[in-house]
């Protein structure tokens, strides 16, 4: 059994959670300058509303990016099916299209 389907079962939080069962989940994602525009980086996962607004902050201010976002998403980890990015809060350069992240 792999974390991630233990995970799945169990959710990230060590609670049991049911078949089919909606989870927020909060990221940052850090933009860069492309030769096309800009570039999203790598996600990285927050625990809360509150713990994901600082680091976008802080890595939009980061050498080499020119900005950042603030963004939260439902969905179920069992079947991965997720709703569209919300954000939260944007930070320098940000697409208006974040349907990728």
């Amino acid at each position: 059994m792999t974390k991630e389907h233990i995970e799945n079962i169990i959710g990230r939080s060590g609670q049991a959670v049911g078949v089919g069962q909606a989870e927020v989940t909060y990221y940052v994602a850090g933009f860069v300058a492309a030769e096309d525009g800009i570039a999203a980086g790598k996600p990285l996962e927050c625990f809360n509303p509150v713990a994901v607004v600082m680091p976008a902050e802080a890595l939009s201010r980061k050498e080499g990016h020119v900005g950042a976002v603030a963004v939260s998403r439902t969905g179920d980890p069992a079947t991965g099916d997720f709703s569209d990015a919300k954000v939260i809060r944007k930070f320098g350069d940000v697409p208006d299209d974040l349907s990728t992240l």
